[in-house]
């Protein structure tokens, strides 16, 4: 009987070739592993950028509808219009000449407009906002719609839609035929030009009765002395 010790392993394990094979297949797991981990950590990062790029996004519209939202409720006109087909060349030409009257023009993002009009006396007007649109407002409630319709006249692209003027609603000749009005700072120089002119005039018309009146006066004093 052999009383000789029988390897418990297999002398095939430690054949060289079969661990230099096994050595690279958990070389290869190894990297597997890694790899997976690391797009695995990729994909983590990317969902948290994107969650962080919309909770952004979702402040930036939450604050543009605050900030139009008091723009509606404090323009005493608000004028829309279609702007399709304007280049950006004319598209600035348009605010720069807004700017100087004292207009705002801003390109509109319709439904988050239509958020903003909520609770304002414009929000008959929510229905305008459709396709390619800006909203032009001032405080002048001439300004607005004498800008727009200015540079519609020089420019069939920009179409004139309608507008409002409070809980007024205006249709385009309506926005056209407040354009035709002087503004605010015209009627002001009006408004001085006549309590300036007719200052002579009162004067004159006071105290020309009141001299009549004492020639009266005095006529009928004569009269009663010669009585």
């Amino acid at each position: 009987m052999d009383f000789r010790r029988k390897p418990l392993i297999s002398s095939n394990l430690f054949d060289p070739k079969l661990a230099r094979v096994a050595g690279g297949q958990a070389r290869s797991a190894a990297i597997g592993h890694l790899v997976a981990a690391y797009v695995t950590g990729g994909k983590d990062r990317k969902v948290t950028r994107l969650s962080g790029e919309r909770q952004v996004e979702r402040a930036e519209k939450r604050e543009l509808v605050s900030t139009m939202n008091e723009v509606f409720q404090e323009a005493n006109v608000v004028v829309v219009a279609h702007y399709a087909g304007l280049t950006v060349a004319e598209l600035t030409a348009l605010r720069g000449k807004a700017r100087v009257a004292g207009v705002s023009v801003k390109v509109a993002k319709n439904r988050l407009v239509k958020l903003a009009l909520q609770g304002t006396e414009s929000a008959h007007i929510a229905d305008l906002f459709t396709g390619p649109t800006i909203v032009a407002y001032s405080s002048d409630p001439v300004a607005a719609p004498k800008v727009v319709s200015d540079f519609a006249k020089t420019n069939d692209k920009l179409v004139i839609l309608g507008g409002a003027m409070g809980k007024t609603n205006l249709d385009p000749n309506g926005v056209k035929a407040l354009a035709t009005l002087p503004s605010l700072d015209e009627l002001r120089g009006k408004l001085v030009g006549l309590l300036q002119a007719p200052a002579t005039r009162i004067a004159t018309v006071v105290s020309a009765p009141a001299a009549q009146l004492a020639r009266v006066f005095g006529a009928y004093a004569k009269k009663d002395e010669a009585a």
